[in-house]
């Protein structure tokens, strides 16, 4: 009885102890299940409709890219793309040989489509080729039937009009690389493309516009069910240039097949009209997917296609420099115009000899006539006698030496020497044969073609120091048509240099091209009104020994092109009025009165019949 009393008393606390365990356990389930459902009920509802609703980025429409007359340089255009969902088809690799049959596949294609099908799930589409034309479009859309899962979709791809002729300045856009991956969600998609190079690349933030986005309902795997909304994307801004398309495509194919540079710019406002490099290359190969055949061509070229000459070649400028040696001289009291000297076709310097591009000479020869007809030996005695760092002071007021900051990608500084200079960089001091040198433009001295537009514009306005500008304005698409108001140029700063240095100085230019002894007398403007003032160079590649000038000395069309002088000319129009400075070089193209003078005249001469500017308006010239 006991024993049984005692085992009831036992019986009874367990039933008690799990109950009230049980009571905890409840209690704890219900405080848990309140929590969740009552304080918590507003999160886990953000999230359940974080996993029914899928946030997909719409790709916004880049900016274009317009001429200073509203001219077409770089716009999107309907791209058409083929892709394949795995889960429609029943045999992937089945379908791509049939698609293959249609258009053509790559290797490449194919795996990539496998890699791809291997990593995403089944319903996701995968691109198989991009940039279709329409009758390959046309005969994918016909053959549909025998082609499970294969569909058309259709994008946006940035083409470029005039395509050679103004690349190195547009540039081109490609597919984002890793190294440019920055978290930004629009960089992830694998259809965006971002500016490489040229204004592209500098202004690719503002032309990318902002994107759009759509919210999608998707089931527990993420296969869309439809679509709740849509916001469009912010197209991206306009790019205005000061370029006048025209005049770009008729200096490029003026250039034609030569390794060369133009740069025309307005003297007063300073605006960039046509800046050209040959060879070039096709921007829209990048676009669409540049082959390795293409590529192996591009870099393999001793001419450089893919370098913007204009503003990365670095050349001597050779006699083109003499303005500012006389300058120097004249500024600095070291000499004046009536400075004379006799030119028997060289100058000996110590054991040194220093030759003329005459042989014989130039006999008694002054300021003016040592510009007019390009005296080596008077410009040795000036050099001389004003000494380089005069020189370089003078050189890097008329831009030569400096970053002029135009707003392309590697623009390069050139070199204009001191002491200083050659001290801190080679070791050595300077020596007074290298200041002759520097006199004509040749040793250590370096210039890029923008740099020498820049001097003649600066020589040509009277002494201000005008800069380059390519970017008329960048606005928001759609805000209004592009014009050319011919607006009141900047006040840009003088140099400082007396006006009848100046005077002298664009006096001797315009006896270089229209007196008959000048060196370019050959290539002058003819029509009335329109005569060109200007400085020809002929800058040397490699030292000619002695034993070189004894035996006789081989023309330039006789060597090998890469041993050739570069061609050299600078100068402004019109004379009694000067509005437009041009800078020619040639690489390896002889002498600059022959190939470089002829270049710049046909393009001072178009530009001025298109009048650019707006100034004269179009009572006066021809608009394009």
């Amino acid at each position: 009885m006991y024993r049984d009393r005692s085992r009831y008393k036992m019986f009874t606390r367990r039933a008690l102890m799990l109950s009230g365990g049980q009571a905890v356990l409840l209690s704890a389930l219900a405080t848990r299940m309140y929590y969740l459902q009552v304080i918590e009920s507003a999160r886990y509802q953000v999230l359940a409709e974080e996993n029914r609703i899928n946030l997909r980025l719409l790709l916004p429409s880049r900016g274009r890219i317009v001429d200073r007359f509203g001219v077409e340089l770089a716009v999107n255009e309907k791209s058409y793309r083929v892709v394949i969902v795995s889960e429609q088809t029943k045999d992937v690799e089945e379908t791509l040989d049939k698609l293959g049959a249609i258009i053509s596949l790559s290797d490449y294609e194919r795996r990539r489509v496998r890699h791809e099908i291997k990593r995403r799930r089944g319903f996701f589409p995968i691109t198989v080729r991009e940039n279709l034309v329409w009758e390959e479009v046309a005969k994918i859309e016909v053959n549909a039937p025998d082609l499970p899962g294969v569909m058309i979709d259709v994008g946006q791809s940035r083409r470029y009009p005039h395509a050679a002729a103004a690349a190195h300045l547009l540039g081109y856009v490609a597919a984002v690389s890793e190294a440019e991956l920055t978290g930004e969600p629009l960089l992830a998609l694998p259809e965006f493309r971002v500016g490489k190079d040229g204004i592209e690349k500098v202004h690719d933030l503002r032309l990318r516009g902002k994107a759009g986005a759509s919210e999608v309902e998707v089931n527990a795997i993420g296969r869309a069910i439809r679509e709740l909304a849509r916001r469009e994307g912010q197209p991206g801004d306009e790019v205005v240039l000061s370029i006048d398309m025209a005049l770009q495509k008729f200096a490029y194919d003026r250039l034609g097949d030569e390794s060369a540079s133009v740069v025309v710019m307005d003297v007063h406002s300073g605006e960039v009209l046509a800046l050209v490099s040959t060879p070039s290359f096709d921007p829209n190969a990048f676009t669409k997917g540049i082959t390795t055949a293409y590529w192996r061509e591009l870099t393999a070229n001793l001419r450089a296609p893919l370098t913007n000459k204009a503003v990365t070649g670095q050349y001597a400028p050779g006699s083109a420099i003499k303005m500012v040696v006389a300058l120097a001289a004249l500024e600095g009291g070291i000499l004046t115009p009536d400075h004379k000297v006799f030119c028997k076709g060289y100058i000996q310097l110590g054991n040194a000899r220093f030759h003329c591009w005459k042989k014989h000479g130039h006999g008694h020869t002054d300021m003016y006539k040592g510009i007019q007809q390009s005296c080596d030996v008077f410009f040795y005695d000036v050099a001389r006698r004003t000494g380089v760092d005069r020189i370089a002071a003078m050189a890097e007021r008329f831009g030569l030496g400096q970053l002029l900051d135009i707003g392309l990608p590697g623009e390069r500084r050139g070199l204009i020497p001191t002491r200083d200079w050659k001290l801190a960089n080679k070791g050595v001091p300077w020596q007074l044969g290298e200041t002759l040198i520097a006199g004509i433009g040749q040793g250590f001295v370096l210039s890029t073609p923008l740099q020498l537009a820049v001097m003649a514009a600066r020589l040509a306005n009277g002494g201000r120091a005008v800069k380059p500008t390519l970017v008329r304005s960048v606005r928001r698409a759609g805000e209004g048509k592009t014009a050319d108001t011919g607006a009141e140029p900047p006040d840009f700063p003088e140099i400082k240099i007396g006006k009848a240095s100046l005077e002298f100085i664009t006096g001797a230019m315009n006896a270089v091209t229209n007196t008959p002894r000048g060196t370019a007398y050959r290539a002058r403007i003819k029509e009335p009104g329109m005569a060109m003032a200007g400085k020809t160079g002929t800058s040397q590649v490699r030292r000619i020994s002695m034993s070189e000038r004894q035996s006789g000395l081989i023309k330039n069309k006789q060597k090998p092109w890469i041993e050739r002088d570069h061609a050299v000319f600078v100068g402004f129009a019109p004379v009694h009025d000067p509005r437009y400075a041009v800078a020619v070089v040639v690489e390896h193209g002889g002498g600059g009165s022959k190939v470089a003078a002829p270049i710049a005249r046909d393009v001072l001469l178009e530009t001025q019949r298109r009048d650019p500017s707006g100034v004269s308006g179009p009572q006066r010239f021809a608009r394009g």
